[in-house]
Order: C-alpha cells, then structure tokens, then sequence
C-alpha cells in the first residue's frame, strides 16, 4: 500500500474513532505527537552511561511527515545496552524519508522522499534520493545535495561502496487511469498504472549523488484477475520494485518485484543487464531479501506470507529454492502482509515482521536452508497491515534490536538471545510516524 493510500486510511479511520468515541486524546495525541520526543529517557542507573564518541550507538529514523506530523530524519543515540536514549537532532526534510542507507566509507546517510507529484496543483515535490554528511560526534546531519527519482514512491535504497553505486527501487502507487480508446474496430477502455523503475546513480568522493547512470523500467504484471486481498487485487496489475538488493561481490543486483511475483537478477556495470530470474508462484509477492553470503540469501513474499531460502548462483545469477515456510504463528488466519526481512550478525537466525499479526517473528537456519518459526513478540496492533511496524534493525554486534514500532510512535528496544534468537524488550523512546531505521557504524 502506498504512502498515500496509507495516510488516507490512517486520518480517516483514526478521526472516525475520536469522533465516535468522543476521545479528545486521541485527538491530542495526533495534534501534539511531534512535539512529544523527549530529550532523554532516563530508565536506568547512572553506570549505564551513553558513550559519546561510539558511532555504533548513532541511529537515523526515516519518518512520515502529514498535517499531524512534521517527517524527516530523527537521529538518536542509544546507550550499549539499549536501556537509555536521547534525541540528538532533527530534520524536516525529507519529509517521506521511507529508507534509509549509511556509508560508513564517507561518513554518508542517503535517504529518499517516497513522494508521487500529483500535477495539476498543488503541485508537491517529485520523488529523490538525498545524500547528507554525518557529524559521528553530535549526529548532526548536513545535506550534501538531491537527485530525481523518475518513478514514483522509492521505496528501497543499496549501496555499492567499493564501487560508488547507488540503487533505488522505485515502487509506484496502485492506483489507474482509464483511458477511452478506438481498438479492434470498437471504443473500449484501457487502463494505466504507474511505472515501476530501479536506478542505478554514481556516486562522487565526497558521498553526494553524481547522477543516474541507468535506469529499469519494469514490465509486465500478476495473475489477473487477481484476487488477492491487497488493493482489491490492483497491486499485482502493473510491476512494482520493492527491493533492490546488491550481491554481496557486487557484480548482480536482485530487484524484488511484487507485482509479477519475480525476483530479477540484472549483472552490474556501466549499464544494468538482466541476466536471470526466478518465477515464483501466483500471488506471491517477493518483498525484501538479505544475503547471507555470495550463495545465500532469505527473503520474505509480502502477499503469500511466506519466508524462502534460496541459493544464489555468483557466475550465472541463477536461484535455487531451499525451503519456504508460512511466516505465521499457526493459530493466526487474518490478512497479514511481511515486511522487513533481517539477518542476525551471527547467521543462525532470521527476523521478520509480520503486519497483521503485528509480530517480530524470528526463524532458526538449519542445514541446507531448512527454515523453522521459533517465536515472536507482540508489536502495536495497526488497523491496516499497511499501516504496521515495517521496519527494524540490530545493533552491529547483535546484542540488540531496535524497531520502528509505527501505530504507538514508538522506537522500541529488544535485547537478542544469541543462543535461541529470543528477544525481550529494554526501553522504548517517541517519534512520531517511525518508518525505517539504520545504524551508523565505523
């Protein structure tokens, strides 16, 4: 679900209820929320101080801006245990700062604003990629400089470091237009979705954007008719690019596209070329992917609820099927749709989070890809999976998870059993809207 389609149900739904139920602080809150991140959060003794010069402790918020909330970028510094936090800085612009990637090579912090112009006034900025330089003493951010984003709503950002590589997967919204047209010797109806694009920018010496050095407009769409429960069935009618994902050797760059149920695999130079693909089944809808290594990767199918390992082949980009599990407890039969797919530093466990069901569910790897659900904890119930948590993110070294827990604007902090994946909650801190979230390390 798009950006917008998001905020229209989230004001609609949210003033109905304070309406209805007479609730001025539900209306206090949506009036009020941006003002309410505190400056610190004081939960624990004075021994668990917040180290200042550790940029591992720095995270970036990407958030969603409307009438209610202002947007833009959040950085926050969270103490080595996660039990303590405080705001370090915000900005305003991006105001749809949807994802985020750091490069820690130039100190850089890219973001997008996952907007779609809307023509005729009033007419508001059009989709960019934005790149600002990172103070790791203070967590202040400077912009460096913005690039268009031909294709509405990026939703995805990868870095190619080495090589001064930046990718965006640019989504689109579901939304058509009919067009009346003259065809076969009658007057008939056609109908036109959005483009969905990837592009590929270079990259100066100082991080800002250079340019776009190519870009993918995707073809084709799903099943049709479709009869899934996303979009009444719209979301598969045209392609759209939820994920653009560089191979960890940075020769192939694997676009997620959930609207022709594929993942494409395009060999990376000065141009992008497709090389390869994987079919999966109707109505599935691969979102996100992590790598594991060269030849191993995970992902996560958003309309199926499904978690797949495969295997990657680096000379021919070529994928292999190992296993594919249901993301959900087995007791769970709403309409539930998965979005950030993460890998713990230690490889042995994989993390999910299921919007429905509003879970962060985590997996164990067994041998040969073999998949299996070990538990979850409870996040905000949302009134619409597109309206749920869609984001988190481990600490460099594992010891603990942040989330960007959205309905309860809230960043909230789990400590992680690295024995058993487990993870158990430490603190929580306000932002308003939480998108997406990402460390900055060394």
């Amino acid at each position: 679900m798009s950006y917008v389609q998001n905020s229209l149900v989230t004001n609609a739904l949210l003033l109905l209820c304070s309406v209805a139920s007479g609730n001025s602080a539900l209306a206090e809150t949506l009036k009020s929320s941006a003002q309410q991140v505190d400056k610190t959060m004081n939960t624990t003794s004075a021994k668990d101080k917040i180290i200042s010069d550790n940029a591992s402790n720095i995270v970036f918020v990407g958030t969603y801006g409307d009438e209610h909330q202002p947007g833009g970028i959040y950085s926050l510094r969270i103490s080595e245990t996660g039990k303590q936090i405080e705001q370090l800085g915000h900005l305003a612009n991006p105001k749809l700062s949807g994802y985020l990637i750091y490069d820690a090579k130039t100190t850089t912090l890219y973001s997008v604003d996952e907007r779609k112009n809307d023509g005729r006034g009033p007419v508001e900025p059009a989709a960019s990629v934005m790149a600002f330089s990172v103070n790791l003493e203070n967590g202040h951010l400077k912009q460096l400089n913005e690039q268009r984003a031909p294709g509405p709503r990026p939703t995805y950002l990868s870095l190619d470091s080495q090589n001064r590589r930046l990718f965006t997967a640019n989504h689109g919204d579901f939304e058509h237009v009919e067009k009346v047209v003259f065809k076969d010797e009658k007057w008939t109806s056609e109908y036109v979705y959005d483009d969905s694009t990837v592009i590929m920018y270079g990259l100066n010496k100082d991080g800002s954007i250079a340019g776009i050095n190519d870009l993918v407009v995707l073809q084709g769409h799903g099943k049709d008719p479709n009869r899934s429960k996303q979009a009444g069935g719209h979301a598969q009618a045209s392609p759209h690019a939820h994920s653009a994902v560089i191979s960890p050797d940075g020769n192939h760059l694997l676009v997620c596209d959930k609207g022709t149920d594929q993942v494409l695999v395009y060999s990376v130079g000065d141009k992008l070329t497709l090389v390869n693909s994987y079919q999966f089944p109707e109505e599935s809808a691969p979102r996100h992917l992590v790598f594991a290594d060269n030849q191993r990767l995970y992902l996560d199918l958003e309309i199926s609820s499904e978690l797949a390992s495969m295997e990657f082949n680096p000379q021919t980009g070529s994928l292999k099927l190992l296993d594919k599990i249901s993301t959900l407890d087995s007791g769970f039969h709403g309409l539930n749709e998965p979005a950030e797919i993460r890998l713990h530093p230690n490889h042995r466990f994989v993390y999910v989070n299921n919007r429905g069901e509003d879970t962060i569910a985590w997996y164990s790897i067994g041998g040969k890809g073999k998949l299996m659900r070990l538990g979850s904890v409870k996040l905000a119930k949302s009134i619409h999976p597109g309206l749920a948590s869609r984001s988190f993110a481990f600490e460099p070294n594992g010891r603990y998870m942040i989330s960007a827990d959205r309905p309860d604007n809230k960043i909230k902090v789990y400590s992680v059993n690295s024995d058993n994946g487990a993870l158990t909650f430490i603190s929580e801190f306000t932002v308003p809207q939480p998108a997406f979230l990402t460390f900055a390390t060394k």
